[in-house]
């Protein structure tokens, strides 16, 4: 996974907050999936079956506190 704004969420999320506040959306082939934060992590198996490139955004709550689109 790249170091930056999507490695401080996802620390922060894990280590100094509700992890389960967290959700993701990620590219599965041509749907969004919508999963918690600590599901995706098991899902993804720490980034090795789903690549950080293929996330979205992450909301916390109903805010979206990282897109993909406005991180290009």
């Amino acid at each position: 996974m790249r170091k930056g704004l999507l490695q401080e969420i996802i620390s922060k999320a894990m280590y100094a907050d509700d992890i389960n506040m967290y959700i993701v959306c990620y590219r599965d082939m041509d749907t969004l999936k919508e999963v918690t934060l600590k599901d995706f992590l098991g899902l993804s198996d720490n980034f090795q079956l789903i690549p950080a490139s293929r996330i979205v955004y992450i909301k916390r709550g109903d805010k979206i506190i990282y897109s993909k689109r406005s991180n290009r």
